[in-house]
């Protein structure tokens, strides 16, 4: 089966009060769907606002993205809770960002967990649960945007759709998966390399490894992610769009591609 379209998403939202995180405006004319950060690790009210206004309008795929309540760690720093405090922290922050979503005449398309809560839910059971608990009892018509893993596989148990994300600016090692921050080579500054890996994942379904060996990358590539906090994000996205071109990929939304994807699978 060969899917000739991707998703390209990118975080957003991830102001807050007087702190100006990111270059939201130049990103839009980038992406085809939106990660928004629901107040807990990023973003505030006013900031949600504006930005699910501005995807609304620019007709940008809305997706959910909450984190822990960490703003002084960006959502990057495991928190110890509960898997009732996870639930109902993941609920609370989806129905912040709905209601700015409902008044915009926008709807929620998917939710794409960030930071360590969405790292650690690939491995850990109570994360996973938690999460999917909190979607499917929102809106089982959600999207779960997350890779290979626990998330996915408790996803699926409660019939939600997923997309498999693949992390355009970040390394991988050789297990498919990205590597710590803390490793070398775990962000990536060229953006032509980050272009030419992302049309690699979506044709071949392979990633070259920190270590330069190509490995598969062990899930389909559904969704392209470039993270806007990081310092050359719009080069990164210009050169990602490009080579998508190029190589004749259609940048499309989330809903698209899987719809695509549901239908070569039953031909």
């Amino acid at each position: 089966m060969s899917i000739n379209s991707v998703a390209v998403v990118a975080d957003l939202g991830e102001s807050y009060g007087n702190y100006t995180i990111g270059d939201d405006d130049a990103l839009l004319g980038l992406v085809t769907a939106s990660n928004i950060a629901c107040g807990f690790h990023a973003g505030d009210p006013r900031v949600m606002d504006a930005t699910v206004k501005a995807c609304v309008e620019r007709g940008i795929e809305l997706g959910a993205h909450p984190g822990y309540p960490d703003l002084v760690g960006f959502g990057r720093r495991l928190i110890e809770a509960s898997e009732e405090e996870i639930r109902t922290d993941v609920l609370y922050q989806i129905g912040a960002l709905d209601a700015f979503a409902r008044i915009h005449g926008g709807k929620i398309s998917h939710v794409a967990p960030h930071g360590r809560m969405g790292s650690i839910a690939q491995t850990d059971a109570k994360h996973a649960r938690a999460i999917t608990d909190a979607i499917k009892a929102y809106d089982p018509s959600y999207i779960v945007i997350c890779q290979n893993g626990l998330l996915a596989d408790e996803s699926r148990k409660r019939g939600l759709q997923v997309g498999y994300v693949f992390l355009a600016d970040r390394g991988y090692g050789e297990d498919g998966m990205p590597v710590s921050r803390n490793t070398k080579g775990a962000l990536l500054h060229d953006p032509e390399e980050i272009g030419r890996r992302v049309v690699q994942v979506v044709t071949e379904g392979t990633v070259r490894a920190v270590t330069g060996k190509v490995v598969p990358l062990g899930h389909d590539a559904d969704v392209v992610l470039l993270h806007g906090d990081h310092p050359q994000v719009l080069e990164n996205g210009t050169a990602l769009r490009a080579a998508l071109e190029k190589a004749g990929i259609k940048a499309t939304g989330l809903q698209e591609v899987l719809a695509e994807k549901a239908r070569l699978a039953t031909v």
